[in-house]
C-alpha cells in the first residue's frame, strides 16, 4: 500500500509558499461524512497553518464524490479562487458502482485541470473498506486532506 510507511500529514513549512494572499475553494462530498469531515479538517488546519486567511476559504457541500467535478467547476466560475480542493470518499462495495464513480470523478477533476487555469486538487479516497478511509483521514496514516492543502498552496503559487 502506498501510504503504509508514510504519514500524509507531515510537511516542511519552510518549503511551502505563504498562503495569505490566496483564495481557496473546498468542495466536500456529503457521502461518508465521517471520512470527508476528517479530510476537510486536515485541509483547513494545514491552510491556516501556512498563512491562509479563514475569510478566503470557501466551502461548498455536494451530495457525493461524483458531484465534485460540477461543484468544483461552478466554484471556479463564480468564486474567483486560486485553487480548489475536491474532497470525497468512495468505499468499495459489492457492485461495480465503485469503479464507475472513482473513474468518472478522477477523469472529471483531471478535465478541469486541463480546461481551466485554476488547479483542482484530487482529495478523494478510494479505499477497500471504511477502516482504510479512516486511517487516511486523520488516523494512523495521517490525513490526506493535509496533503491536498499543501498541494493546493503550491499549485496556487505556481499560477501566480
Amino acid at each position: 500500500m502506498a501510504t503504509a510507511n508514510k504519514n500524509l500529514s507531515v510537511y516542511d513549512k519552510t518549503t511551502i509558499p505563504n498562503a495569505k494572499d490566496f483564495r481557496f475553494g473546498i468542495v466536500v462530498s456529503e457521502w461518508n461524512t465521517e471520512v470527508t469531515e476528517g479530510l476537510y479538517n486536515g485541509a483547513i488546519e494545514a491552510l491556516l497553518d501556512c498563512g491562509a486567511v479563514k475569510e478566503n476559504i470557501v466551502r461548498w457541500d455536494v451530495p457525493g464524490s461524483f458531484e465534485l467535478t460540477y461543484g468544483s467547476k461552478k466554484m471556479i466560475a463564480t468564486k474567483k479562487v486560486d485553487a480548489v480542493i475536491a474532497i470525497g470518499s468512495v468505499i468499495q462495495g459489492e457492485t461495480k458502482h465503485f469503479d464507475f464513480v472513482c473513474s468518472s470523478t478522477a477523469q472529471g477533476i483531471k478535465d478541469l485541470n486541463v480546461l481551466t487555469d485554476t488547479p483542482v486538487i484530487f482529495c478523494v479516497l478510494t479505499d477497500n473498506n471504511l477502516q482504510q478511509a479512516i486511517d487516511r483521514s486523520g488516523g494512523k496514516h495521517g490525513n490526506k486532506g493535509t496533503e491536498a492543502a499543501i498541494a493546493a498552496i503550491k499549485m496556487a503559487a505556481l499560477g501566480n
